[in-house]
């Protein structure tokens, strides 16, 4: 990955934005070797207040990280007062545990200058991870919140994909704080992503939304490989995204409760109450309504704003 991150991408934006999907096709493009949820964002970024707050709180709530509360503390250990001292020693402890890794996986496919493409690493943490790899890539991979608030959702029900790996079967009255809950995820995570693109060279970013790569997967993927600076042959992303199209997708591997679920955007109308959308909508509403997602519930997004 060396120089600070000259072969090195992230996928950021959100969880169940089609991130897994995004990566499994990459995965079948030379010389990319991906890596799949290293969940590093959650240690670095712990979220503050907890989860429980959006279902036990009666006032309006603002989401952040540990971080975000006590990086000017001289005893917090990513205190800002020592970050010359912190920064180079995470950056390569990062490098160290995926360059192992990326080397094992190199070797199994005889790839020699391997492109990594991490995936999802939890998106809160945005600024910092491009910071530390200045030369890295940024693919900003926006879904409407709504769909992803949906979609987990669906993963807290008993016998989810999600289940074994930490997630549990939510109550008919915790549903509510649920949504609350991923509706302020969805927005600081796409907020913190939105001020690293900015600042980003173009040279080193590409944003592709979930319905854009719905509609036309080849033509996403050579947007994202342009950028990561590789030129595969137009037929071999034709043939990839067709043997990865939600289509292919066996019916038994699909549908509710399963990983792969619904890639129908729009189909959150379906799922949720008048109530939980009107309280969705009241944290998602504005940066919905900026990012240009229309409304077709009827909801005016544009007042919210």
């Amino acid at each position: 990955m060396g120089e600070q991150g000259g072969r090195l991408a992230w996928i950021l934006g959100s969880s169940r934005s089609g991130s897994t999907w995004l990566l499994r096709m990459l995965g079948e493009v030379d010389p990319v070797i991906p890596i799949d949820d290293p969940h590093l964002g959650h240690h670095l970024g712990v979220w503050r207040p907890i989860p429980l707050a959006w279902a036990t709180s009666d006032v309006d709530l603002e989401l952040g990280t540990l971080s975000d509360h006590k990086h000017e503390r001289r005893d917090f250990f990513f205190s800002d007062r020592y970050r010359e001292h912190w920064m180079p020693a995470l950056r390569e402890l990062i490098e160290a545990r995926f360059g192992v890794q990326v080397s094992e996986d190199a070797r199994e496919h005889g790839v020699a200058e391997p492109m990594v493409v991490v995936k999802e690493p939890a998106s809160q943490t945005a600024d910092l991870l491009l910071e530390l790899f200045p030369a890295s890539r940024l693919i900003f991979l926006l879904r409407d919140g709504r769909d992803v608030v949906a979609s987990w959702l669906d993963a807290y029900r008993s016998g989810s994909w999600a289940i074994q790996g930490g997630a549990y079967p939510v109550s008919a009255s915790g549903r509510l704080g649920l949504i609350r809950w991923q509706a302020a995820v969805w927005r600081k995570r796409t907020e913190v992503v939105q001020a690293a693109f900015e600042e980003r060279d173009p040279a080193l970013r590409v944003m592709i939304r979930y319905e854009e790569l719905r509609r036309d997967p080849a033509d996403a993927l050579r947007r994202v490989c342009a950028t990561l600076g590789i030129s595969p042959d137009p037929d071999r992303l034709e043939s990839i995204a067709s043997a990865n199209s939600y289509e292919s997708v066996p019916f038994g591997e699909k549908g509710q409760g399963r990983e792969i679920r619904r890639a129908q955007p729009g189909s959150w109308r379906e799922s949720m109450t008048s109530e939980e959308i009107a309280a969705m909508h009241e944290i998602l509403g504005p940066k919905l309504a900026e990012l240009g997602y229309p409304d077709p519930s009827g909801h005016d997004l544009a007042r919210a704003a």
